[in-house]
C-alpha cells in the first residue's frame, strides 16, 4: 500500500466513524481558547476545563489578566502541569495582546507566536479552530498516532510530522485531521496500552501489523 492509499483509507474511515471532530476544551471566545490551549500543554483537557471557569470569571478579558501578577494566576491554575511557567506565560501573553494587538487575538501565525507561551502547535490550533484557516497542529497524540499508523515516516519532530501530514491530507481537512488523530490517541491509540482490539484502523495500521 502506498502512502497516498493509506491516507485515503484513514481519511475515509474517520469520515465514516468520526464525522464530527472538534476540540474538547471549553471556551466562549478566542481569548478563552488561547488561555485554555496554553494551559493544556502536558495537561488533560478535562483538568483544564476544571481550572478555566473560575479563571475566566476573574479574568474575562486580556486587559484584566494583564494587570494580574503571575503569583495570583498561579494560585488559580496550580492543579495543572507546570503552573509556575504557565502563570508567567498567561500574564505575559495578556500584556502583549494589550500592548501590541489592542487586546485582540491575532489571526496570523507570525503574530501569534510573538505571544509568550504560544508555539507553533498552539498557534495552529487558534488559526484553525477560531479563524477557520487550514492548519494542522501536532501535539503528542498526533505525533504518536501518526507514527504508529504509518502516516509519517522517520519524522523526528512535530514540524516534520506536520509537513508530512499536510502533504497527504487534503488542505480543507487539515484542521479536522488534527482532531481525528488527537481524539483517536486520547481514547483508542493510547500511549501505554493502545486498544488495538477496538481500533477500526487496525487492518492497515503499521503498529498493529508488527506488534508482537
Amino acid at each position: 500500500m502506498t502512502r497516498k492509499q493509506l491516507f485515503t483509507q484513514v481519511t475515509a474511515w474517520f469520515q465514516d466513524n468520526m464525522p464530527v471532530a472538534q476540540t474538547e476544551l471549553h471556551y466562549r471566545n478566542p481569548f478563552e481558547l488561547l488561555v485554555a490551549v496554553i494551559l493544556s500543554a502536558q495537561c488533560t483537557d478535562k483538568r483544564v476545563n476544571m481550572i478555566t471557569p473560575p479563571l475566566f470569571e476573574r479574568y474575562p478579558a486580556p486587559e484584566l489578566l494583564a494587570e494580574a501578577t503571575p503569583d495570583e494566576v498561579f494560585a488559580m491554575i496550580k492543579s495543572c502541569s507546570y503552573p509556575n511557567n504557565k502563570s508567567k506565560h498567561l500574564v505575559g501573553m495578556a500584556r502583549v495582546l494589550v500592548d501590541k494587538f489592542n487586546g485582540q487575538v491575532p489571526e496570523k501565525m507570525d503574530e501569534l507566536i510573538q505571544l509568550p507561551g504560544v508555539g507553533r502547535k498552539t498557534a495552529n490550533v487558534i488559526v484553525s479552530v477560531v479563524f477557520n484557516q487550514p492548519a494542522l497542529a501536532v501535539d503528542t497524540h498526533v505525533f504518536r498516532v501518526s507514527q504508529r499508523i504509518g502516516l509519517t515516516a522517520n519524522a523526528k519532530t512535530p514540524a516534520d510530522t506536520e509537513k508530512q501530514l499536510c502533504k497527504y491530507f487534503p488542505r480543507h481537512l487539515w484542521g479536522t485531521a488534527h482532531h481525528w488523530l488527537i481524539l483517536h490517541g486520547r481514547y483508542v491509540c493510547t500511549a501505554r496500552k493502545p486498544k488495538c482490539q477496538n481500533c477500526g484502523l487496525s487492518d492497515f495500521c503499521l503498529f498493529k501489523r508488527f506488534k508482537v
